[in-house]
């Protein structure tokens, strides 16, 4: 007989294929042009998906910075090189190139600032290019900060109990209808069920401008922040500082540990993704008014943001 338990399984199991045969073809494994394919060393291998059917793929920094000349593997097999358009170690984002006369499957970058907590995500992988790895599992959590490869802090990101196997890193996050919400970055170490991705919002813009541009001249402001929802009345979150660079800008400025930005210029700021778009189009050296909740009164600081620094050599 059959249970709605059962049946809810079979829908649960139905979903999690569907979305694998939908995104699972544009997922290929990234590795150094020659190594060898069956047991290539773990640091040195990762995955992308691609995400124009004319060759441009998305993975992560970390994944490609170490290797001089990447090769990616789809899962029917064939081998091509890749070329690197452009990263961005802010967001541990990288945008990669395959010319070639056809076309390939490329994968649909849904809404992330839509996901709500327990929502259903699925993380595919291909780290050895012969087969897909899958888990599924719920969204646990949104806005999250983590330290990512080379100490850098890798802001807003999303975090999933969906686990991520080695060689997975760069892997899309996707949602029940199959579309990208993310982009696979890592897994707690010591902490089990706990991985993160980063949102696809914040995917879309990065790879546009790495495709255009090449690379991404940002405002740096010096200041580690958190989402955190504030009751204030024309808005119901802000960026609580959570880290300030004693030498850099906002330090200067005198923003403090325990602000909470609500504004820079005429922006609104309700998460990372709108910050760092903001300061990817703001010319550094141009002074910002900087909005922030400090003790529930509004000020306002006057901010000189300097370009980013370049990443420390890992």
């Amino acid at each position: 007989m059959t249970t709605l338990e059962e049946e809810e399984l079979d829908a649960y199991s139905r979903t999690v294929i569907r979305v694998v045969e939908q995104v699972g073809p544009a997922v290929v494994s990234i590795r150094p042009a020659g190594s060898p394919r069956r047991r290539p060393a773990v640091e040195l291998m990762g995955s992308g998906f691609f995400i124009t059917p004319d060759g441009y793929l998305l993975t992560n920094s970390h994944v490609i910075r170490p290797i001089r000349h990447p090769e990616i593997t789809l899962i029917d097999g064939r081998t091509f090189p890749a070329r690197v358009i452009g990263e961005d170690p802010v967001t541990d984002l990288a945008v990669l190139r395959v010319e070639h006369e056809g076309t390939f499957p490329a994968a649909r970058l849904g809404d992330s600032s839509r996901l709500r907590l327990g929502q259903l995500v699925v993380a595919i992988g291909n780290p050895l290019g012969f087969q897909f790895t899958v888990s599924a599992g719920i969204i646990s959590g949104l806005g999250r900060a983590l330290q990512g490869p080379g100490g850098r802090i890798i802001e807003d990101i999303i975090q999933t109990d969906a686990a991520l196997n080695p060689g997975n890193s760069g892997g899309p996050l996707v949602d029940s209808r199959g579309r990208v919400i993310g982009v696979c970055v890592a897994t707690l170490l010591g902490a089990e069920n706990i991985a993160f991705a980063i949102p696809s919002h914040t995917a879309e813009w990065v790879a546009a401008l790495l495709i255009k541009e090449g690379r991404i001249r940002r405002a740096y402001l010096g200041l580690v922040v958190q989402v955190r929802p504030i009751s204030w009345p024309s808005e119901a979150a802000g960026l609580e500082i959570v880290e300030v660079d004693r030498r850099g800008p906002a330090a200067r400025a005198g923003l403090q540990e325990g602000d909470i930005l609500v504004r820079v210029g005429d922006q609104p700021v309700r998460s990372l993704g709108e910050l760092h778009r903001f300061l990817a189009h703001w010319p550094p050296g141009q002074p910002l008014a900087v909005h922030v909740l400090r003790h529930n009164q509004l000020r306002v600081f006057t901010v000189i943001p300097q370009e980013a620094p370049p990443l420390r050599p890992e």
